[in-house]
């Protein structure tokens, strides 16, 4: 498939989206995030974040030794939909249907059972995160019949999640990794997120499936436009940046770790019911990690060279539309990963499309925070985040346009895939 089929068909797929959007789904109406406060899910998936994001240890499990935010909040929340859900009997289990007794079971102590479960066995070492807060939460829980009908359902969805987890690929041995030299190549020194792309999916067929159509040929137009464009934005001094896009380059560079789970959380503390907020919560992280995995797939094929390299090195390009600046550097610092395609539009791509089918509606209003930057910015589609953080890795120096492009279109592909194949009404 050529470039331009595959852009012609994103566009075409996205002016079909929002006509579905503005004419069917659950809730076609404009949509606005207010957080009311915290429920089992939200406090579970902070417990969880926490927990995941503690430094990796040199021993212990796989998932202490090689933690994987995206992963393991996934792992998480699968357990939490797939125990809420037995419970509630409204949609299809992801994996798991317990044998415990659901009827009148306690949602909320089966959340707790659920996420404690899947810690325990993912992070033993790490009980210093959330034993505590588990026996904390289990101890405010009304005494009675429900509440032990809903830790054992918990209890028994998170062995057996834990169990169709074990051995995911993350410990994959790898061969100390050979920076290129040749023009377009990646040239990092121990690059990170090298044992992505082997983590066994949650829902897609192969890591690979909608594996990005590859950077634009180093001697095409559109690759000079790329680099021009991202050398005039994207520059530490002597650039054409504006203050605003200044600020969106520096908003968008707190660690993802934290940034998309602190943000995402939001949407677990409305008004809805603890099985809809179980359940968008699933949503989101299963395509989150298919969708972060799939784009280091796309990567570390391609491996293709960031623009500190590229604006650098110009004159090596083959392109006479470029010109080296040996002095460039990017405003803000460049992860240590391969440029094509960029992961923040894969994964916002995944979260815009998760968050327009799940509200039935493009039309959503909800804000996002950042400690690097200490302010707030609100969007108000689904999309809105998407554009955003298209300009702040090009004005950031890091990205160029069509790796930006072509990863948001991943994220949208996996999170279809996702959302046709997983969590469905019964």
């Amino acid at each position: 498939m050529t470039r331009f089929t595959a852009l012609t068909l994103a566009i075409i797929a996205t002016a079909f989206s929002s006509l579905s959007a503005c004419g069917g789904g659950n809730s076609p109406d404009p949509v606005t995030i207010s957080p009311a406060g915290p429920n089992a899910v939200s406090y579970w998936n902070e417990v969880a974040t926490t927990t995941v994001n503690v430094p990796a240890s040199a021993t212990g499990t796989a998932e202490e030794q090689r933690p994987t935010n995206a992963v393991d909040l996934a792992t998480v929340h699968v357990a939490i939909y797939d125990a809420v859900i037995a419970i509630a009997g409204s949609h299809q289990p992801y994996a798991i249907t317990p044998k415990a007794a659901t009827a009148g079971a306690s949602q909320d102590a089966a959340v707790a059972a659920a996420a404690y479960g899947v810690l325990s066995g993912l992070f033993p070492n790490r009980s210093a995160q959330y034993q505590s807060a588990y026996d904390t939460y289990v101890a405010t829980l009304p005494a009675g019949t429900a509440k032990t009908q809903g830790l054992a359902v918990g209890a028994e969805v998170a062995a057996g999640i834990l169990a169709l987890r074990t051995n995911d690929g993350r410990m994959v041995a790898l061969a100390p990794y050979v920076p290129g030299v040749a023009a377009g190549q990646f040239r990092g020194i121990n690059p990170i997120g090298r044992p992505n792309p082997y983590i066994k999916p949650f829902v897609l067929t192969t890591i690979a499936q909608f594996r990005a159509p590859g950077p634009p040929a180093l001697t095409s137009t559109a690759y000079a436009a790329d680099v021009n464009e991202t050398k005039a934005l994207g520059a530490a001094t002597g650039g054409i940046r504006s203050a605003e896009q200044t600020e969106l380059a520096r908003f968008h560079t707190e660690a993802p770790g934290t940034f998309w789970s602190r943000n995402l959380r939001m949407f677990a503390m409305t008004n809805r019911s603890v099985a809809d907020h179980a359940r968008l919560m699933a949503m989101i992280w299963v395509a989150q990690a298919d969708a972060s995995n799939a784009c280091f797939e796309s990567k570390y094929h391609y491996e293709a060279w960031r623009p500190s390299s590229a604006i650098t090195l110009a004159d090596t390009d083959g392109n006479d539309a470029t010109g080296a600046d040996p002095g460039w550097t990017p405003v803000v610092a460049t992860p240590n990963h391969p440029e094509y395609p960029a992961a923040h539009s894969c994964v916002a791509g995944a979260m815009a499309e998760v968050l327009r089918s799940y509200y039935g509606t493009s039309d959503v209003t909800y804000d996002f925070t950042s400690t690097v930057t200490g302010t707030t910015r609100r969007y108000t589609t689904t999309a809105s985040l998407v554009d955003e953080i298209q300009i702040a890795r090009i004005a950031g120096g890091m990205h160029f346009r069509s790796a930006t492009v072509d990863g948001a279109a991943l994220g949208k592909s996996v999170a279809n895939w996702v959302l046709a194949r997983a969590f469905q009404p019964r």
